[in-house]
């Protein structure tokens, strides 16, 4: 890019008369009457990659301040109009003032300069500023640059595959720009340009895949930190319609694959956090009161025949995993990843020991049927048949009336449960996602008066009732139920299936599972079949006009994005080790994958010096063609130099041999016309440099 020169150019439609208002005045400044062919090549240049960078930077307007967005977008558009119009750039104390102006917001809006937020800020505000400043090709290039790294700090906020194919088209997009400054002579087409950035990157792809492949790495592709913050997906509490809320976001929360026949829909329960304190309004995790040696333990026992299966898990706000009831701490079936410390709670609960800020791949197997939980009362189980006092009193006094029922004083707790579920399938509750706001006595609302709940209300009425009859409960939040059909293999489990069920305690069996919801909406459990919320306006269209199309399209996307995640963003140090156990390496090590990658990188760097040497050897024959006829006539003692074409030096031939050169200089001449004549060199025939060589010599005298 030569972008240097910029002077303003007169406008032949400049002159305004008398009779032409204001606002055509202002039209004609900003719209000259040229036509994009027509602009110099400076300014061609300059708007092209104007665009470029304003591509570059158009995703991370979702995480820039407004002002920083609105003075990036003003200040390209400027620098556009300024290359449209041939104007001079602005001075640089305005361009500095304008830089002090954005250090002293960002140091407002952030609290400092350095840091993720700050420092991407500072880039685009650097990047865009450095703009007004291309009066040299030294200053286009600080541009392309700052554009390079600027494309790597996307890969802060998301990996994904729609990411990357947006970042691959800024850096062809910067590469010909790059192409269009090494070319200063001319005007070469943009296409031509786009072709040679096009091939260079495509001369890169076997470094970058063997980089791919062999780099050591501790975690997945581009493993750098995530922000927790404001992720969508379960919560370490629950309030009434939290679930719901949720339940809002049809985005893919984990892909499971099975490695034997699937479980029904009605057991894939993928556990999250149990809930077992309650406030009168929100539930929180157990609050124990009485010492460790007395509280309720996992005591797992397994019955049958392990599930084998594998997860991959998406980014979420806990530091939790929400596995396939019941995953048990036990060597070969307990999950592993590389770099993380898993703890199976005394709830069989999964932790881990920082919040999910990236994809993850766990392994593990689960044993649908299962017990867990003491069989014998201990004395921390009263920790789990607390409720805070004063809250929905006639629920309390409903489960009192049911205690003193007849038969019910001495039932046990399973026939308690039957009957409280006996009440929610034939009390006309509903099933609804959306059940408006809960006062106070929320349970008392909802038993008795409203009787609209998603499964939040249902699990946390069932625990509350199962309390006041003094037996312990509590609430499991998680996921249940996935897609109907798999994606590659792969089970999709959504946000949309969140869902919350409970938990009480059977003297002789521990802890068993009930799931309110499936007394008056079986299909939520059965099938797995989750509340839709309502489609967006585009998503709407599309399935009000083909449902069958808007599916399809939807799997084909989550499928290619799938394999996105798994070829790409899940490439682990073992499938690492793989790879070179298949190369014939036994117990491959860091050690064996550095020799690797560096004995491939220096084949590499040889090919490459070999094939310069080669192709600078190759690309211009006709120099070196002159090289050789300038040997040949010097040793016969006719002064020819390098610099001299053909023509002359058949003159020169001519004069210094006579008549015993002129067969040799009507070669000269022939290879004159074939080199410079177009009309001869397309009626002659020429048969190519070394045929020409061979011939020129057999003229020459001896």
């Amino acid at each position: 890019m030569n972008t240097a020169g910029e002077t303003r150019a007169a406008d032949p439609g400049a002159g305004v008369g008398v009779g032409v208002g204001i606002g055509q005045r202002w039209r004609d400044s900003l719209l000259p009457r040229r036509l994009p062919q027509h602009l110099p090549r400076e300014a061609r240049d300059t708007l092209f990659h104007i665009v470029v960078i304003a591509w570059a930077i158009l995703p991370h307007l979702m995480h820039l301040p407004v002002w920083c967005g609105v003075m990036a977008g003003a200040v390209l558009l400027w620098r556009a109009r300024l290359a449209w119009t041939a104007s001079s750039l602005p001075s640089r104390w305005l361009v500095s003032g304008l830089l002090v102006v954005a250090t002293a917001l960002t140091l407002w809006g952030e609290r400092a300069l350095l840091g993720k937020e700050a420092g991407v800020t500072m880039l685009v505000v650097l990047l865009t500023l450095k703009t007004l400043e291309l009066r040299a090709r030294r200053d286009a290039l600080v541009v392309f640059f700052l554009g390079f790294f600027l494309v790597l700090t996307h890969f802060l906020y998301s990996q994904s595959l729609v990411t990357g194919l947006w970042m691959l088209v800024a850096v062809w997009g910067l590469l010909t720009a790059l192409v269009l400054a090494h070319m200063p002579v001319g005007r070469p087409a943009l296409k031509s340009a786009g072709a040679v950035a096009a091939k260079a990157a495509l001369l890169g792809l076997p470094v970058m895949a063997v980089l791919f492949m062999l780099f050591p790495r501790i975690g997945p592709l581009w493993g750098l930190p995530q922000d927790a913050a404001g992720r969508t997906g379960l919560s370490g509490t629950l309030r009434m319609g939290g679930v719901a809320e949720i339940a809002n976001d049809d985005s893919i929360a984990l892909r499971v694959r099975f490695f034997g026949t699937p479980p029904a829909p009605q057991q894939m329960y993928f556990r999250g956090p149990v809930l077992s304190s309650f406030d009168g309004r929100e539930w929180t995790r157990l609050r124990p009161t009485f010492p460790a040696a007395l509280r309720p333990r996992a005591d797992v026992e397994l019955i049958g025949q392990p599930l084998r299966y594998e997860m991959t898990v998406e980014p979420s706000r806990l530091p939790l995993l929400p596995l396939l009831e019941l995953t048990p701490d036990r060597p070969g079936a307990a999950p592993e990843i590389p770099g993380w410390m898993l703890t199976l709670r005394p709830d069989v609960q999964w932790q881990v020991d920082r919040p999910i800020s990236d994809r993850l791949r766990v392994s593990a197997s689960a044993w649908l049927q299962h017990r867990h939980g003491p069989r014998e009362d201990i004395i921390g189980l009263r920790d789990l048949v607390q409720l805070p006092a004063g809250y929905n009193p006639r629920t309390m006094q409903w489960a009192a009336d049911l205690r003193a029922a007849p038969g019910m004083m001495e039932a046990d707790a399973r026939t308690l449960a039957q009957a409280v579920m006996q009440h929610i399938a034939t009390a006309g509750f509903t099933y609804t996602l959306e059940p408006g706001t809960y006062g106070r006595d929320a349970v008392d609302e909802f038993w008795f008066d409203r009787k609209l709940g998603f499964c939040e209300h249902f699990a946390a009425s069932f625990v509350v009732v199962m309390r006041a009859l003094d037996v312990p409960a509590r609430i499991v939040t998680g996921y249940q139920g996935t897609d109907p059909e798999p994606q590659d293999g792969y089970w999709i489990v959504r946000q949309s299936n969140a869902h919350a069920w409970a938990e009480y305690w059977q003297p002789g069996e521990g802890w068993v599972r009930v799931d309110p919801t499936a007394a008056v909406a079986p299909d939520r459990v059965e099938i797995g079949r989750s509340l839709q919320p309502a489609p967006g306006l585009v998503a709407g269209a599309m399935q009000t006009f083909n449902p069958a199309l808007a599916a399809e399209l939807r799997a084909q996307w989550e499928a290619i994005n799938n394999r996105w995640n798994q070829w790409v963003l899940n490439y682990s140090r073992q499938q690492q080790f793989n790879l070179l156990e298949k190369l014939g390496v036994e117990r491959p090590s860091w050690q064996d994958l550095a020799t690797t990658l560096i004995g491939l990188l220096c084949a590499a760097s040889l090919a490459g010096a070999g094939w310069a040497w080669w192709d600078r050897r190759r690309q211009d024959p006709w120099q070196r063609l002159q090289r050789r006829v300038q040997a040949r006539l010097q040793a016969l003692g006719v002064d020819v130099q390098a610099h001299h074409a053909p023509r002359e030096r058949a003159a020169r031939v001519r004069a210094r041999l006579g008549a015993a050169g002129e067969a040799a200089a009507a070669q000269l001449d022939r290879l004159d016309a074939l080199r410079y004549d177009a009309t001869a060199a397309r009626s002659a025939r020429w048969t190519g440099h070394r045929a020409w060589w061979r011939e020129f010599r057999q003229q020459l005298p001896s």
